[in-house]
């Protein structure tokens, strides 16, 4: 009987080591999971960056706890294979039997760990589904609205309008856009030698047919020589809208967390070229890079948001309005010293368009 009691007792101990471990893993994950919604540090991240948008937030959140839900699934499907390899070995078959006893056709068993994995998915799916229609989420009356032109290899940015005390200033340069709409007009209007219409390669429009490009009275372009710098406030939503001038591009800025498709003719490659953030919650320098595969110099076509305070904001855009509207009409250079910013970018330098040079592989030798 001492002999069978000591037996007993040698098959409990793993048990109770078993029990012991799952409870401290229990309490670990307990303790990511009380924590993961709302503190932002490097390790609960997991390599996710960290942002400066409210939608920035909501997708390290949905990152966070898919990264928990996939450890807590390997945490159980590791101590299932242990508790089997453990507990169902040949060792603990019962005298006189060749197997442990088998557990093989288990109905229930089997439709339980079918069916999981699909509740996984539905589950990830709707939070996926939720988040991405936060992020996408456009609501009327934004108040600064930026047109965004991406082109070989630069960009321009121009202010559609900005909400001032209640009003809203209109900085659409509608003098340009009429300009350039005419001039399509008079191009779907041309024939072929025999007096028939030659309709273009683009739905029947002119391949330089650029009348979907938005013109504004304050702009700032970018060039070989200076990165464009595009001013934003802090704490006020922002719309962009995008177009190309020749081909896709795509508009991308770290700190945001998501990057946007650029392409010429919107409204006839089916995109959606408006989207919206509700603030940028911090002052800084942030450096917004092409990532589409555009060209030569594509890995060089950088631009930087500076985001100020709405009370600089304001002064900068009074500095930077033409004089017949009340404003100074400085360059960008200057309305960004006038603010005490600098007046280059910070976060990123313009490049060498020299494709003879051998600077950047002299740079990298060293």
């Amino acid at each position: 009987m001492a002999h069978k009691s000591g037996a007993r007792g040698a098959i409990r101990q793993p048990s109770r080591i078993v029990r012991r471990a799952g409870l401290v893993i229990s309490l670990g994950v307990a303790a990511v999971l009380l924590s993961g919604c709302s503190i932002d540090n490097s390790v609960l991240r997991f390599g996710w960056p960290s942002g400066v948008t409210p939608q920035a937030e909501r997708m390290r959140e949905l990152w966070t706890w898919s990264v928990i839900a996939a450890l807590a699934m390997g945490v159980l499907v590791w101590g299932l294979t242990f508790w089997t390899i453990i507990f169902h070995r040949k060792s603990r078959a019962k005298d006189g039997e060749e197997f442990p006893r088998q557990t093989g056709y288990n109905v229930p068993l089997e439709l339980s760990y079918t069916a999981a994995p699909f509740v996984i998915i539905a589950v990830l799916f709707y939070f996926t589904v939720v988040v991405q229609n936060y992020v996408h989420e456009k609501q009327p009356d934004p108040d600064v609205v930026v047109d965004v032109t991406a082109f070989q290899w630069n960009w321009k940015f121009g202010y559609r309008s900005v909400v001032e005390n209640g009003t809203v200033w209109d900085g659409a340069d509608h003098e340009r856009e009429e300009a350039m709409l005419a001039a399509a007009e008079a191009a779907a209007e041309r024939t072929n030698e025999e007096g028939h219409p030659r309709p273009g390669p683009i739905n029947g429009k002119d391949a330089g047919d650029l009348s979907y490009l938005r013109y504004n009275t304050v702009e700032t372009v970018g060039s070989s020589n200076e990165i464009p710098v595009l001013v934003l406030p802090t704490g006020k939503r922002v719309e962009f809208t995008l177009s190309s001038a020749d081909v896709i591009h795509a508009f991308w800025v770290p700190e945001f967390l998501f990057k946007r498709d650029v392409n010429p003719n919107p409204k006839e490659n089916h995109s959606d070229n408006v989207f919206q953030i509700s603030e940028i919650e911090k002052e800084g320098a942030f450096v917004g890079r092409c990532a589409e595969m555009c060209g030569t110099f594509h890995s060089m076509m950088n631009f930087e948001v500076r985001a100020v305070s709405p009370e600089d904001f304001d002064t900068y855009i009074q500095a930077r309005k033409p004089a017949e509207e009340g404003g100074q009409d400085l360059s960008n250079a200057e309305a960004l010293q006038l603010i005490g910013q600098s007046p280059v970018a910070t976060s990123t330098h313009p490049f060498n368009t020299d494709r003879a040079s051998k600077e950047a592989s002299q740079a990298d030798g060293n």
